[in-house]
Parts: C-alpha cells; sequence; structure tokens
C-alpha cells in the first residue's frame, strides 16, 4: 500500500495553533487513506517540508522567525537576551547623597557626597568600565549635590553642608563647579542655594529639576528646572507640583522626569521639551531618590525609597517613550547615586543602601536580540 504521511498544514487552526486531537483520534481528510485511524499513517513530512532549511543562519534575521540550519542541525528562532546587572568595581570611597547622569559604562565619575559623620568629602573618582581611580577633588566638601555632564566635561552643584545655625541659609549652597577631566574650577552660581535637585545633560546644556532651596521649610520645594549655558543659569519650565529628590533623564531639550517627594512620594512622570513639561505615563512606583540614564524615549530607571512596598528599592523599569516595562532588578537596593550610559548599556554607582552609604558599582546590559536555539531554549 505504500507509506501514508500526514501534512501538519493539513490540521493547522486559524491563529497558527495545531489540532492535535484530529491527528490523535478525528478522521485525516486525506482521499488516498481508507482507513480513518491515525494508526495507519506510517510517517510525519520532514520538518523541512514546513520550515526552510539554511546552509548556517539567515544573514539578517527578524525577531519571531524560525529556519532550520542544516549545518549544525538545529531548529533556530530569533529571540532576545533578557537584561542583566553585573557587578563592577567598587568605589574607593563609599558615598550617598548624590544625584545625576554622568557620561557612560564605561566613562563615569562621581564627585562629593556623604560619607559619614555625617560629613562631606571633595574626593572625585573616575571609572574607565572595571575600576575607578582618584580625580581632581572638589572645592564644595557638600552633600546631596547634584553631578551631570561627562568624565572630560562635568558639572557638580548645589548641595547641603552642616553649619553652626540649623537650616540657615549657608547651609544649601548654590556653588557650581566644572570638572576638566583633572581639575574642578568655579562656574556659574545657582540662583539659589539648594539640594536634592535631579540633573541631567552636559557641561554646557544643562538641566536641573526640583529640589529644595534654603532654609528650609515646608514651602521651599520646587517646582522650577534651570538650565546651564556654561556659564550662567536661566528658568527653564515648571512641574504642577513642587518636589524633591525625582530623577530627570535625558538632554536640556528633551528628557523624561519621574517620581520625588511633593511632600508624599509621587510616581508622576513628565517629559521636557526645553520649554515646558507635559504629563507622561505614571512610574509603577511611588517614591524618592530613584537613579536613571538614557534617553528621553529609551530609558532606565531604578532603585530609589518607597512607601509600597516600604524602604529601598531594587526593582528597575525600562521606559520606551510611551511606557514604563520592568525589568532586571538590580543587587544592591539603594536610593541616589550616579547613573551614566544607555538602556543597552549603563552603570550606577554610589548611593544609599540598607546598611549604609554604598561603595557598589553595578553595570546593565539591557536586552537585546539573539539567535537562539529551540533545543537549548
Amino acid at each position: 500500500m505504500g507509506t501514508r504521511t500526514r501534512n501538519f498544514a493539513n490540521n493547522i487552526l486559524s491563529g497558527g495553533t495545531i489540532d492535535g486531537t484530529d491527528f490523535l483520534s478525528g478522521a485525516i481528510a486525506a482521499p488516498n487513506i481508507a482507513n480513518s485511524s491515525a494508526v495507519n499513517v506510517d510517517s510525519i513530512p520532514s520538518i523541512t517540508n514546513i520550515i526552510s532549511p539554511v546552509a548556517g543562519d539567515p544573514p539578517s534575521p527578524t525577531t519571531g522567525d524560525i529556519w532550520y540550519n542544516s549545518v549544525v542541525k538545529k531548529l533556530r528562532y530569533r529571540g532576545f537576551d533578557a537584561a542583566v546587572w553585573a557587578s563592577g568595581g567598587n568605589l574607593s570611597t563609599a558615598r550617598s547623597d548624590l544625584q545625576g547622569n554622568v557620561g557612560t559604562q564605561t566613562s563615569t565619575l562621581v564627585g562629593g557626597g556623604y560619607t559619614t559623620g555625617p560629613q562631606g568629602t571633595t574626593a572625585t573618582e573616575e571609572y574607565d568600565g572595571s575600576s575607578w581611580t582618584a580625580g581632581g577633588g572638589r572645592a564644595s566638601d557638600a552633600f546631596r549635590v547634584t553631578n551631570l555632564g561627562t568624565q572630560t566635561a562635568a558639572l557638580g552643584m548645589g548641595g547641603y553642608k552642616p553649619s553652626p545655625s540649623p537650616y540657615a541659609p549657608q547651609r544649601y549652597h548654590s556653588i557650581a563647579e566644572e570638572y576638566n577631566g583633572s581639575s574642578w574650577t568655579a562656574g556659574g552660581t545657582l540662583p539659589q542655594g539648594i539640594q536634592g535637585a535631579a540633573g541631567t545633560g552636559t557641561q554646557t546644556a544643562g538641566l536641573i529639576l526640583g529640589g529644595i532651596y534654603g532654609p528650609y521649610t515646608s514651602a521651599s520645594t520646587t517646582a522650577q528646572s534651570n538650565e546651564y549655558d556654561g556659564s550662567s543659569w536661566t528658568t527653564g519650565g515648571s512641574v504642577p507640583s513642587a518636589r524633591d529628590y525625582p530623577v530627570i533623564i535625558g538632554t536640556q531639550t528633551a528628557a523624561i522626569s519621574t517620581g520625588g517627594r511633593t511632600p508624599s512620594n509621587t510616581n508622576e512622570s513628565f517629559t521636557y521639551n526645553g520649554t515646558s513639561f507635559s504629563s507622561a505615563t505614571a512610574y509603577p512606583l511611588s517614591l524618592h531618590n530613584p537613579f536613571g540614564f538614557g534617553i528621553q524615549t529609551d530609558a532606565v530607571v531604578g532603585g530609589g525609597s518607597a512607601d509600597s512596598p516600604p524602604g529601598r528599592q531594587t526593582t528597575c523599569n525600562t521606559w520606551n517613550g510611551t511606557s514604563w516595562t520592568t525589568t532586571t532588578s538590580i543587587s544592591t537596593a539603594r536610593t541616589g547615586g550616579i547613573g551614566g550610559g544607555t538602556s543597552s548599556s549603563g552603570v550606577i554607582s554610589s548611593g544609599s543602601a540598607p546598611g549604609g552609604v554604598s561603595n557598589a558599582t553595578e553595570e546593565y546590559t539591557g536586552e537585546a536580540a539573539a539567535t537562539k536555539d529551540f533545543s537549548n531554549d
């Protein structure tokens, strides 16, 4: 009678699913097989009748493509490698109370911050992707400072420093310093002393948002942003409600901001176009002092201090310009710290961790397209 075959195409339903019931016990719609029982089917056609074989892998596969590699004899598809965090080199000086974005995963820095005591530090450290080395010291040893720019053209500004009179204006610094890769020099003075502001952009096109103007009162938290042109500050747009310790990511004319205290923790998000802020999709958690890096339409935000779940966070989320999606969590729960890089290659260092100030550095590798084997994955 010859070999009887059953083509899977006869069992494919709408949506691409295979009707196993028909194959196992139902009638086979093939006129050359008289017996309707599947026991008389002697073989199933080769998978190459359904999926095209390739002598190797396609040169430019698209996500979701499936093929049979006839050289290694494996069924393959184009999928993704998940995002991961990995430990980087530790800072020499553990520190917290830093906000901002500086440089890239392989070229970032931290300048100033809180150590212990309470006391601040003037120490600057530079990262090359594996280890930290000492840079030039800042003139100001205030903490709760904001850093932005690049490793060779950075800006450090504002901050808080204890003084004899509690909450006196001099506790809140208006100092701004510029870094050239080896030393700090005086930059344009801020309009007022400020602490806890978010910062992003470059040394000649910087942007800070929110914070607390001294002396501290319940009304001294600001909704205002300020822009820096390399020599002086001007007033930018304002968010609808005053806040301190938000995060802002991107450039002076294209940024995304989320979180902060208003005075309670908030999950409000806003985009900035260089003139005004517009509401964006809320962050999944209400928190303050998260870190972030990337651009306005492609960013990573994580850490921070939340009410629910309470305390410092390890949770991280990606932003695609429209919505937030949970990604791989960091290992060290922390608030604050200096971020840097892109959504595919980022870094976070320093911050306040459950055990105290942190010297931990973590490096982020974003989700990426990859060729996978069905047999292994």
